[in-house]
């Protein structure tokens, strides 16, 4: 009998309960990304203040019990009660959905939280969260706590605890909010001190001469544990951290700032020797990786503006036509960041700025004294240099456009990249199916043998790929192997590329676990990043990982995918067995590459994904630019491209 189907079982959820029932649609997901979006909720609530000029200094803490702490020295959260609630305001902010001070423009003119919902989401999801109130010389405190009711068994998350509590008078003003996170929500526990870092610096670069102050007490290392970021030069600063390693045209950052209708428009722009362009852009201290109609407005005003210069120095006569804007932008590294009344973001993470006021309004801006600066007599020496730099990058566009037409008629002709190289799969489905792009011929011929042919394709790549980041495009398209993955892929490049046509919704990287095959990785993965970001930022692209040591003992055979994790099985197993020591990839069975590497059963597989696309642009450089020194420091401080803490050694199933 079909169970009938009414009213009564229609459930209306609580606010809180509804984050706890399904937090992904509030944080994103219940993984690493999800769990700091915890931290950076709390952490823009003080960035909003210091924004707005009531803040001077934020700090945060990472405790040792696994809490986290964010302080600031602005006004402190509203206490007195509400009007309509009749319940105190910090109350108000950290248990109802949509309650909040930023829905207009009274008390925070510019706002990166415009919903409501960021402090009760994070009070939701934590076991315990406390708010410390420093406001008209009084000390107030609020403890909120997730638990579970003794008569119902219903769990009840972020109830307030006690009241709100006047602990005596003080001196200090500001807000501090700590929390613990739900181990029984999150995937993952621990905040990363690295990935902490990084948002601060960024946060401090774009908000001018703001105290940030960062504390990880989980580091032995007292001089590791404590950081402060602070930069009087604003953006200007953080363009020349990006270029750090870089040879830079203009020695000193060009910077342009203005206001038109609302909008508050900075940007600081500098060249390098380098052949892409780099654009990072935010909207109220929002990184809008996506772009927007603020990055529209600006390379509009940036293309105009440069051209009527080019023309007016005579680079360009009568009878030539205008360049593009991509000409006058290579080698350009830009932080654009504007400030807007109502922001609405659109795109897949809502990384667009959608207001279609906010083009003309920049557009405006940055015309405007973009042409002051070129019209300055002591700007000419850098500004020609510009010009000249973006005539070459013509030249080198049209070569570039003669390449593509060259490889395209090859490939249709006869598709020769790919003769006797690529191993199709049966699949028709391009979300099921696999490539492997594998180094060398001998391990390309083990993954052929081992490989389910239903879904895996195979790549071998008989030679070393350019490396992209020292190579105009021409030069990238003239390269086999390069051509080779294009055409396999079937996405297209650049202004080309059309995520859409993707024959493999998996792309494996599987090299051999050595000092060669990590060069082949980060050659790859720059290529990558600086001509098919999307493949990154979609989920694309993978990294096989192929375990160094096969240990067997009897019948039974354990492998260790670094030294931490033999030392690990040595001591499981004890004495009396054999050890092997794969040299690459061609050392291996296809049986064994399949049950180790290969088989989506069991094997280990890193999915390169893109937190930061100004840090990854940076590391870009200084692993694959010319600077040799940086490099070797990076690579002595961090590289280990083998060892990650979060895979186990386990035994005859193969990889985890």
């Amino acid at each position: 009998m079909q169970r009938q189907y009414d009213s009564r079982d229609i459930q209306v959820l609580d606010g809180m309960d509804a984050i706890r029932m399904r937090p992904g649609m509030y944080i994103g997901s219940t993984g690493h990304r999800g769990l700091h979006h915890l931290l950076w909720e709390i952490v823009d609530n003080a960035i909003d203040e210091a924004s707005n000029g009531f803040a001077t200094q934020i700090g945060v803490i990472l405790h040792t019990d696994g809490s986290a702490c964010v302080w600031d020295n602005g006004r402190g959260v509203p206490v007195s009660n509400h009007p309509l609630l009749g319940i105190p305001g910090v109350e108000v902010i950290y248990t109802k959905l949509h309650a909040g001070g930023k829905f207009n423009q009274e008390n925070y003119s510019y706002s990166s939280g415009l919903h409501g919902v960021g402090a009760s989401v994070v009070n939701a999801l934590s076991k315990w969260l406390t708010v410390d109130s420093y406001r008209d010389y009084t000390h107030y405190r609020m403890e909120f706590v997730t638990q579970t009711d003794p008569k119902t068994k219903k769990l009840l998350p972020g109830q307030v605890k006690g009241g709100l509590q006047q602990l005596g008078g003080t001196r200090k003003k500001g807000t501090s909010v700590r929390f613990l996170p739900d181990d029984t929500v999150f995937e993952e526990h621990s905040f990363n001190g690295e990935t902490v870092s990084r948002r601060l610096r960024e946060l401090a670069y774009l908000n001018k001469g703001v105290r940030i102050e960062f504390s990880d007490e989980r580091v032995r290392d007292e001089d590791k544990r404590q950081r402060v970021f602070q930069y009087d030069g604003g953006i200007t600063d953080y363009v020349k951290y990006l270029n750090a390693n870089k040879t830079p045209l203009n020695e000193m950052p060009i910077y342009l700032e203005g206001s038109r209708d609302a909008t508050i428009c900075r940007a600081a722009i500098q060249y390098t020797d380098d052949y892409t362009e780099n654009v990072y852009s935010y909207v109220n201290n929002v990184l809008t990786g996506e772009g927007g109609t603020h990055e529209t407005g600006f390379r509009a005003a940036f293309t105009k503006v440069f051209n009527d210069y080019a023309r007016k120095i005579g680079a360009l006569k009568e009878k030539d036509n205008n360049l593009a804007g991509e000409d006058f932008r290579e080698g350009l590294t830009c932080v654009l960041t504007v400030m807007v009344v109502n922001p609405q973001f659109e795109g897949q993470t809502k990384g667009r700025l959608g207001n279609t006021e906010v083009r003309p309004a920049v557009e405006a801006i940055i015309g405007q004294r973009l042409a002051e600066y070129l019209d300055d007599l002591r700007n000419q020496e850098i500004c020609q240099k510009i010009v000249e730099k973006a005539l070459g990058a013509a030249r080198a566009r049209d070569a570039a456009k003669k390449a593509r037409e060259v490889a395209r008629q090859r490939d249709k002709s006869e598709t020769a990249p790919l003769v006797g190289k690529l191993s199709s799969c049966t699949g028709r489905k391009s979300e099921e199916n696999e490539l492997f792009i594998v180094e060398g011929d001998s391990a390309g011929g083990s993954a052929k043998q081992g490989r389910d042919r239903r879904f895996q394709a195979i790549l071998p790549l008989r030679g070393k790929p350019l490396n992209a980041e020292k190579k105009q495009l021409d030069k990238v398209l003239d390269n086999e192997e390069f051509r080779s993955i294009i055409t396999a892929l079937g996405v297209g490049i650049e202004k080309n590329f059309d995520v859409s046509g993707l024959k493999y919704h998996k792309v494996i990287i599987l090299s051999d676990a050595d000092q060669d095959g990590a060069h082949i990785r980060a050659i790859l993965l720059t290529f990558f990043y600086r001509y098919m970001r999307e493949l990154i930022t979609g989920g694309y692209i993978y990294i096989g990982m192929p375990p160094l040591y096969k240990l067997q003992k009897g019948d039974r055979i354990f492998y260790a995918y670094d030294d931490r994790q033999l030392k690990k099985v040595q001591k499981e197993v004890g004495s009396g067995f054999t050890l092997q020591r794969y040299k690459g990839l061609g050392e291996m069975n296809p049986d064994q590459l399949w049950q180790t590497t290969m088989d989506p059963a069991c094997r280990m597989l890193v999915q390169v994904t893109l937190d930061d696309a100004a840090e990854a642009g940076r590391i870009i450089t200084v692993l694959m630019g010319d600077k040799v020194e940086p490099r070797r420091e990076y690579i002595s401080a961090h590289a280990n491209f083998n060892r990650d803490d979060r895979f186990e050694p386990v035994s005859d199933e193969g990889g985890k």
